[in-house]
């Protein structure tokens, strides 16, 4: 095994200032609000019906059946709310836990490959992609799933570049396994060994011997990967087979086939053209992605130099691109575990980054472009009239916040401009962690309460039980989410899968069995067409705009005719 790399104390005290200056950016914010859409919602919604209900292995949206995702972010989600006592101060901790786990694995696995200042360099370039940020902000999987697939990266790197390390290997092992089962593409970073195999075939130097005679060490890899899945499969399968009903049956096929191999073969949404991702990685993984027009330069020295410690982490990058460009099906943030590697494979040449002139300049204008953008959006914001601030925040029922954010967005851009200006070109480096920081930390403690109670759709369910009445129970009609989630008092729901007429017609009949008692939520059709309800404001009460969509509060008076 190799030597580690050790610290002195001027490197210790960097690492803990990058650590502090993490924590603050991704915690900005925490606490400060409740679950937003897209995915925030139904994946608390699912997590407080587990702990309510006692069913750990079959996750629901409301009264159906959710087999869009295996149930472990859900479980980390209850384990999160059973430590800490609240929703709002907890569905937040694992993204949080994970972007921190991911930046102290490529900062550890930087420096045992390189050396400590390449390790943090890596990190910060993690840190300042605006992707890796905005989604660690968020309650999806996909910060844990990015979590998981660096810890297996990391592993599969200590065994492979630095070992041997059998140890590290079945943990890469069992990381993956657990992966599978918050996402399932968590067999990714087991791609790595091809790359691995074809170097070592073509006797790249600096690989360890590995040894001989270790095909059951392999093999226990192998268990730790099933051993992972199994930990959630085997019991599925098993309360399956104890009561096979047709709903359970179905949520089995469906989890298992349509939305793994039929999802990535033949997609029913998210259609981007084959590039998309070559686009996603220049945009959002910005500003570190401004470096790749002079990484692809050390990379073809490194590529003619054989050096494993770079290319390992690059190829697996490279193959988690390919992987996912060539499914129809596409979103953004599907190739944020290839981050990670692609900062692994530029460490030993970042630090150096920084004196190169050209590469000066084009963070320097990469800060005053951003800063110029948001100086412009807020001062339009201000005015009153900003088109693109007034029609986002019209949307979404937050049309008070408009003085307010136009202030927040005029104050982080002249602030960049400012550090722009006093830093210079020279220290182009600083004056973008600063900008990054005010944006982050801007949006974290003021935008996010701001936007809070209509983007959560709090404001509009509070609107909704008062005008309703205490006693009343209000049914949701092609509602959302975040409609269940927030909702006050007794609700009802009619099927989030259903149509809207079907959910119209269960409506009705619900209804008419209490007229006095009960009261209905409903959105605006989206093409009008709803043939036996008016939503207006002679047979129904308005109550609000909240996700880009007006919502009426509706008794039995609404109906005109019978429901198809």
């Amino acid at each position: 095994m190799s030597v580690e790399p050790a610290m002195d104390p001027g490197e210790r005290r960097q690492w803990l200032l990058f650590f502090v200056i993490a924590f603050v950016v991704l915690a900005a914010g925490y606490g400060l609000r409740a679950p937003w859409p897209a995915d925030e919602p139904r994946f608390v919604l699912a997590a407080r019906q587990m702990l309510d209900s006692g069913d750990w292995l079959f996750p629901h949206r409301g009264i159906e059946l959710y087999a869009d995702k295996p149930p472990l972010y859900f479980w980390m989600l209850a384990a999160a709310r059973a430590a800490l006592g609240s929703w709002r101060w907890s569905f937040l901790l694992p993204s949080l836990l994970a972007g921190l786990g991911v930046l102290w694995l490529v900062c550890d696995l930087g420096r045992r490959l390189w050396n400590p200042r390449a390790g943090l360099y890596a990190g910060m370039a993690v840190l300042c992609a605006v992707q890796f940020v905005y989604q660690f902000k968020r309650a999806q999987i996909d910060p844990s799933l990015v979590f998981f697939t660096t810890l297996a990266l990391y592993g599969l790197c200590r065994h492979l570049l630095l070992g041997p390390h059998w140890r590290w290997f079945w943990t890469a092992c069992f990381a993956a396994g657990i992966g599978v089962i918050l996402k399932g593409v968590g067999f990714l970073p087991l791609l790595a060994l091809l790359p691995y195999a074809a170097m070592r075939r073509l006797h790249w130097p600096g690989l360890p011997d590995l040894g001989t005679g270790n095909a059951w060490r392999w093999g226990v890899g192998a268990l730790a990967l099933l051993g992972a899945i199994a930990l959630w499969l085997v019991p599925l399968l098993v309360a399956v087979h104890a009561e096979p009903t047709p709903e359970h049956r179905a949520y089995l096929h469906d989890l298992l086939f349509r939305q793994t191999l039929e999802r990535y073969a033949d997609p029913w949404h998210h259609q981007k053209p084959f590039w998309y991702f070559g686009q996603v990685a220049l945009l959002f993984w910005a500003p570190f992605s401004l470096a790749f027009f002079w990484l692809w330069r050390d990379w073809r020295d490194a590529w003619r130099a054989r050096e494993a410690r770079v290319w390992l982490p690059l190829a697996w990058g490279l193959l988690v691109l390919v992987f996912f460009s060539f499914s129809p099906g596409k979103r953004d943030m599907y190739i944020l575990p290839a981050l990670p590697a692609f900062a692994l494979a530029a460490a030993p040449i970042l630090p150096a980054m920084g004196e190169r002139r050209g590469f000066g300049w084009l963070l320097y204008a990469f800060v005053l472009a951003l800063s110029t953008l948001l100086f412009g959006l807020g001062v339009d914001a201000l005015r009153g009239d900003g088109h693109f601030v007034g029609n986002l925040l019209a949307d979404r029922g937050a049309d008070a916040a408009m003085h307010a954010l136009g202030m927040l967005l005029a104050g982080i851009g002249a602030a960049g401009g400012v550090a722009a200006l006093l830093l210079r070109p020279a220290r182009a480096l600083a004056a973008t962690g600063l900008l990054l920081v005010a944006l982050w930390c801007g949006y974290g403690f003021v935008a996010c309460p701001l936007l809070d109670g209509s983007s959560s759709a709090r404001n509009l369910m509070q609107a909704a039980r008062t005008a309703a009445g205490v006693g009343t129970r209000i049914g949701l009609v092609d509602w959302k989410e975040q409609n269940l989630l927030q909702a006050i008092g007794p609700t009802t729901d009619f099927g989030f899968g259903e149509t809207r007429a079907e959910q119209l017609r269960r409506a009705q009949a619900w209804l008419d069995a209490a007229p006095a008692q009960r009261r209905l939520l409903i959105p605006d059709s989206d093409n009008g067409a709803d043939a036996c309800v008016r939503l207006d404001d002679a047979h129904a009460r308005r109550i609000g705009e909240a996700n880009r969509r007006t919502w009426w509060l509706a008794g039995a008076t609404a109906f005109v005719a019978a429901c198809p």
